[in-house]
């Protein structure tokens, strides 16, 4: 009773919030104006926020881990990597760049075809250890800002402009081209993963438990860490790298509906993240004026709370 009676308050305080971000301010002289520069970024938040509740969920599951991020694995560095690495070869006015649809196709491809050789590969000779994976993929982070940011160091300023747009997440200019094809995506993905939500409760027990209970444990982590490689080039494609909401969120989640039914888990990370990011972006437009970004204050709480997170695990 508690989840859905949380569940309908998050419903009506999201559409609340939507209303007071869209409504403000129409009039029948300028409401198409409006409405077509508000209704996307709405919907790019959407979108956004739940990526990565989603993401961040199944990876912290996967891994039986509640702190960590797929941003471990370095996917926001590699999204960077590939930007720099266009605009370093090809030029800014590349198409590959110019074109929005068309990077992100790109971007994504590159992404899963690594996460793929990862994943098939690598997490067979590691005898499917997760820690090591996460080893390598931080390992794989570091040398990939190392070459970014060789790359951007020694390329012409102009350029640089071009990447420097991409390397900070922005609410305030979020890249609402690619909406469409981002959309059709994730509606792609929703019939792979319907099925899975209850196989992920159990996986949520553990390696040796799931496999006890028959569940395919190996395919479950190669075909859930492709899709969230996906999932995460849709949001850093969309807004940029945000590296603390997914750990804000899920944990919070966690803690106000304390189960382990994946169903209630997703559902309430997702309406939590959209009443975050709709009503933060709401407060910076409105009451801040633009002064900061919802990124830095995503990053700087969720920066804190993992902090606290760690401080109170270590006293357990």
């Amino acid at each position: 009773m508690k989840t859905k009676k949380l569940t309908i308050i998050l419903i009506l305080l999201s559409i609340v919030l939507t209303g007071l971000y869209v409504l403000p301010g129409l009039s029948a002289s300028n409401y198409q104006y409006f409405l077509s520069r508000r209704l996307p970024k709405v919907l790019a938040i959407i979108l956004t926020g739940g990526t990565i509740a989603f993401s961040t969920i199944t990876f912290q599951t996967i891994t039986n881990n509640r702190i960590l991020t797929p941003s471990m694995l370095g996917f926001d560095s590699l999204f960077m990597l590939i930007q720099t690495v266009i605009v370093f070869v090809l030029g800014s006015s590349s198409i590959l760049i110019a074109d929005s649809n068309i990077n992100f196709i790109l971007t994504t491809s590159i992404m899963v075809v690594t996460s793929l050789f990862l994943f098939k590969y690598l997490l067979k000779r590691l005898r499917n250890n997760i820690l090591f994976l996460l080893l390598i993929g931080t390992v794989g982070s570091t040398l990939f800002r190392s070459i970014t940011s060789f790359m951007q160091k020694v390329i012409n300023p102009n350029e640089f402009n071009i990447i420097q747009n991409k390397m900070f997440a922005s609410f305030n200019n979020m890249n609402t081209n690619i909406l469409f094809i981002a959309l059709i995506l994730i509606l792609l993905i929703i019939p792979f993963v319907y099925d899975d939500i209850k196989l992920l409760d159990v996986m949520g027990l553990g390696k040796d438990n799931a496999l006890n209970l028959g569940v395919d444990y190996n395919k479950m982590i190669s075909k859930h860490l492709v899709i969230i490689a996906i999932l995460l080039s849709i949001s850093t494609a969309l807004v940029g790298p945000i590296t603390f909401l997914g750990l804000l969120i899920v944990n919070l989640t966690r803690q106000i509906i304390n189960t382990y039914k994946h169903t209630h888990l997703i559902l309430i990370s997702i309406l939590l993240s959209i009443v975050f990011l709709i009503g933060g972006q709401l407060i910076v437009e409105r009451v801040l004026n633009f002064n900061t970004t919802l990124s830095v204050i995503i990053n700087f709480v969720g920066g804190l709370y993992m902090i606290l997170i760690l401080l109170k695990e270590n006293k357990e």
